[in-house]
C-alpha cells in the first residue's frame, strides 16, 4: 500500500511539472502574468511532493520492505541504517529520483529570488527547468519505477507497478544488499556531489536559453547565474576528487584515476564548465565571445545528460555504471533534441550576439583566455572520441575495442602542460592590449624563480625530462600567482597604510572572485605535484611469502607477521586481515593491515589496502590472496606512490578557493542612487 502511495505521488508530481511547462508557455504567449505565476507556484510544489516521495522510499529502504524490487536489490538486513538511506542513490531507479529531487530544489530556489528586473526571463527559466525535471521524473514513472513490487505467478517472480491478475505479493526473506564497493564513506558523498554539480549547471543553461528566447543577449544572464556556475563547478570538481579518493581506497589497483569511460563522462562537463567560467569574464569585461559562451553552456548541459546516459544505459562496461536499461535511447533522444533546439536559438539570435569590441592583441588577457578555452575543448575532443570510439567500432564491426589510459595520457599530456603555462602567463597580461616588452617586465622574476626551483629538483630529486618540465610549470604558476598576490597587497599596504597581513586579507575580501581564483590556481598546482609523482614515479611489486618472510620495494621492507580470519555475523561480513611490519632503511615504522572483506548478502569481496601516508610518498599494500588450508602463504601487492598526498592536500585548498570566489560580496550602493536619495531627503527637510 505504501509503495503504491509513493508511486501515486510521483505520478502527480509528473503531471504538476507538465502543467508548469504549459502554463508558462500559455501565460507568456497570452501576456497573462497570473498564468506565469501559476506556473511558478506549480514548480514550487514539485519539491515538497518529491520530498514526500523520497521520504516514502527511504522509509521502505530502512524498514526492509523487500517486496519492493528496488529495496530488495540495494539493501539487506545486515546493512546499517545509514547505508540503507544512502542506498537511495545506489541503484538506477533511486538515483534518477534523487536527480529529480535535487533539480526541483534548485529550480524552486532560483524562482524564489526577486524578478523585478528580469520578469521577461521567468517563464522561460521555468520552461527549461521543468522540461528537464519532467524528463527525469518520466523515467521513473514509466521505465524505472522505484516502487515496483515483486509478484509471484504460477511461472515466475516479476516486478510490476500494479498487481497482475492471478498473482500474489512476494516478500523475500532478505535483500541482495548494496554492492560492497558502494559501502565506502566516499561513495556516501561522491554521487551526491556529482549530482549537485550536474543539476546546478541546469540553472545557467535555463537562463541562457531564456536570454536567447527573449532576445536579451547582454551579459545580464551571466551575472544572474555567476554563483550558480561557481557552486556547480565546486560540486562537480569535488565529486571528481572524492571519486578519485574512493577508487584509491577501494578498487585496489593503486591509483585514483583509470580513464574509465564513466569517469570521463563526469569529467567532460567539467572541462566545458571550466572553459565557460574563464570565457564569461571576457564577455563581462570586453563584451566579446557571446556566441562562444552560449555554445559552452549548451555543451555543458548536454554533456551532463550524455554522461547520465552513459552511466545508465548499460552500453559501457564500468565499475561505476548501472545495469543495462531501456532508457538509453530516450536519453540520447533528449540530448539530440535539446542540442539541436539550443543551437537553433543561437543561429536565430546570431546577429544580436555579435561582439561589442574586437581582439587587437594576441598577448592580451582575452586572447590568452581564448587559447585556454581551446585547450579545454581539445582535451574534451580527445576524451569524447576515446569514449565514443568503442561504441562506433562495435556498431560497425561487431567487435569491442578498448581505449586505455596510454591513449589519453599521450594525447592530453601536452594539452595539460599548455594549460599550466597559460595559467602562469594570463594573470600577468592586461585586458585589451599587451606586448612582449610589457609582459616580459613582469614575467622574468617568476620565471627566474621557477628555473632555480627546477634546478634544485634536477640536482636532488629526478632527472626525468617529463618530470622536470612538469615541475618547472608547477613552480612557474605558483610563483606567478604569489607574485601577483604580493603586488596587489604591497600596493594596498602603501596606499592604505596597513600591515602586510591586513592588506592580504582585505585584498581578498575586496575582490573575492579574482583572488579566490588565484587560490584555486595554487590548489591545482599542488594537485599537479601529486599527479606528477604517482604517474611518473610509482613503483610496484607482487609476491607470495610465508609468515616471517619479507618483500622489499624502493627503500621499504615489509615483513609478513600474521593473518586472521573471522565472521561478523551481525554485519554479514567475513574478514581476512593480514599484519605486516614495515621497515625503512632498517628503521621500524609500524604496522600495515591490508584486508579482504567478503559480504555474504551480495557474495562479493572488497579489498581494503593498508596505507602509510606522508607528504613524501604513500606505501600502499594489498592482500591479494590467502587460503587458510594451503601452505602456499599469502600474496601481497605493494605500491610506493610518491607525492600522491599533495593531490588530496590540493583538493582541500581548492575547496577553500571556490568558497572564497563564490561567497556573496556586499554590493556597494551606486553613486547615482545615493545622490537621488540625498536630493529626496533634502527636499523633504525643506
Amino acid at each position: 500500500m505504501l509503495a503504491n502511495f509513493g508511486y501515486g505521488i510521483l505520478f502527480i508530481t509528473f503531471l504538476v511539472t507538465l502543467y508548469s511547462v504549459f502554463a508558462a508557455i500559455y501565460g507568456e504567449s497570452k501576456k497573462m502574468p497570473a498564468m506565469v505565476e501559476s506556473a511558478r507556484r506549480a514548480m514550487l510544489l514539485t519539491w515538497p511532493l518529491l520530498t514526500l516521495t523520497a521520504g516514502i522510499l527511504i522509509y521502505l529502504l530502512v524498514n526492509n520492505h523487500f517486496e519492493v524490487q528496488f529495496v530488495y536489490e540495494v539493501t539487506s538486513r545486515s546493512m546499517p541504517t545509514y547505508l540503507k538511506v544512502t542506498a537511495w542513490w545506489g541503484g538506477q531507479a533511486g538515483s534518477l529520483l534523487f536527480w529529480s529531487w535535487l533539480m526541483s530544489a534548485f529550480a524552486s530556489l532560483v524562482t524564489l529570488r526577486k524578478w523585478d528586473r528580469d520578469r521577461e526571463l521567468l517563464p522561460w527559466v521555468i520552461l527549461v527547468a521543468c522540461i528537464t525535471m519532467a524528463f527525469f521524473i518520466g523515467m521513473n514513472v514509466f521505465f524505472e519505477n522505484p516502487f515496483a513490487q515483486l509478484y509471484q505467478t504460477s511461472t515466475a517472480i516479476e516486478a510490476h507497478t500494479f498487481q497482475p491478475a492471478n498473482s500474489i505479493l512476494f516478500t523475500p526473506q532478505d535483500g541482495r544488499g548494496l554492492n560492497p564497493l558502494l559501502r565506502h564513506p566516499g561513495m556516501v558523498i561522491h554521487p551526491p556531489m556529482l549530482y549537485l554539480g550536474f543539476v546546478s549547471f541546469v540553472i545557467p543553461y535555463a537562463f541562457a536559453m531564456a536570454a536567447l528566447i527573449t532576445g536579451r543577449t547582454d551579459d545580464r544572464w551571466i551575472r544572474l547565474t555567476r554563483r550558480w556556475t561557481l557552486w556547480a563547478w565546486l560540486f562537480l570538481s569535488f565529486g571528481l576528487v572524492l571519486g578519485g579518493r574512493w577508487a584509491y581506497d577501494v578498487l585496489g589497483w593503486g591509483g585514483y584515476w583509470g580513464w574509465d569511460p564513466v569517469e570521463i563522462a563526469a569529467f567532460m562537463p567539467w572541462l566545458t564548465g571550466t572553459a565557460f567560467l574563464h570565457s564569461v569574464m571576457i564577455q563581462e569585461k570586453r563584451g566579446m565571445l557571446k556566441h562562444w559562451n552560449m555554445l559552452l553552456i549548451i555543451l555543458t548541459y548536454d554533456l551532463v545528460i550524455f554522461g547520465t546516459f552513459l552511466t545508465r544505459s548499460g552500453v559501457l562496461s564500468s565499475v561505476h555504471a548501472f545495469a543495462q536499461s531501456a532508457i538509453g535511447p530516450l536519453f540520447m533522444g533528449f540530448v539530440a533534441l535539446t542540442l539541436v533546439s539550443s543551437v537553433g536559438l543561437i543561429i536565430y539570435r546570431w546577429d544580436s550576439l555579435r561582439s561589442e569590441t574586437e581582439m587587437t592583441s594576441l598577448l592580451s588577457r582575452e586572447a590568452l583566455f581564448l587559447l585556454n578555452n581551446l585547450m579545454f575543448i581539445s582535451i574534451l575532443v580527445v576524451c569524447f572520441w576515446g569514449v565514443i570510439f568503442p561504441l562506433i567500432s562495435e556498431l560497425f564491426t561487431g567487435q569491442k575495442v578498448t581505449v586505455g589510459p596510454p591513449f589519453y595520457e599521450r594525447a592530453t599530456g601536452p594539452l595539460f602542460a599548455t594549460l599550466m603555462l597559460l595559467m602562469g602567463i594570463a594573470p600577468l597580461s592586461a585586458w585589451g592590449h599587451s606586448t612582449v616588452k610589457t609582459l616580459g617586465q613582469t614575467i622574468w622574476k617568476p620565471t627566474a624563480g621557477a628555473v632555480i626551483v627546477t634546478a634544485i629538483i634536477f640536482a636532488t630529486y629526478t632527472r626525468n625530462v617529463y618530470a622536470i618540465i612538469g615541475f618547472f610549470l608547477v613552480a612557474f604558476v605558483i610563483l606567478v600567482t604569489l607574485y601577483e598576490y604580493w603586488r596587489g597587497a604591497n600596493a594596498r599596504q602603501k596606499s592604505q597604510n596597513e600591515n602586510i597581513f591586513t592588506s592580504f586579507w582585505n585584498l581578498t575580501g575586496r575582490n573575492r572572485r579574482r583572488y579566490g581564483g588565484y587560490i584555486i590556481h595554487l590548489s591545482m598546482m599542488l594537485m599537479a605535484i601529486g599527479i606528477l609523482g604517482i604517474e611518473l614515479f610509482q613503483v610496484e611489486t607482487q609476491g607470495t611469502v610465508q609468515q616471517g618472510e619479507s618483500l622489499s620495494l624502493a627503500n621499504y621492507e615489509l615483513r609478513y607477521k600474521e593473518i586472521a580470519q573471522w565472521d561478523d555475523l551481525p554485519s554479514g561480513v567475513n574478514y581476512r586481515r593480514a599484519v605486516l611490519d614495515v621497515y625503512q632503511d632498517d628503521q621500524y615504522l609500524g604496522q600495515l593491515v591490508p584486508r579482504i572483506d567478503y559480504y555474504y548478502d551480495s557474495q562479493q569481496n572488497m579489498t581494503i589496502p593498508g596505507q602509510r601516508s606522508t607528504m613524501k610518498d604513500d606505501l600502499y599494500v594489498l592482500l591479494v590472496d590467502w587460503e587458510p588450508a594451503s601452505a602456499a602463504g599469502a600474496t601481497f601487492k605493494i605500491y610506493v606512490n610518491p607525492l600522491v598526498n599533495w593531490l588530496w592536500l590540493g583538493s582541500l585548498l581548492f575547496l577553500a578557493g571556490i568558497i572564497i570566489a563564490a561567497w556573496p560580496e556586499r554590493e556597494l550602493e551606486p553613486v547615482i542612487v545615493r545622490a537621488n536619495r540625498h536630493v529626496q531627503q533634502t527636499s523633504a527637510a525643506d
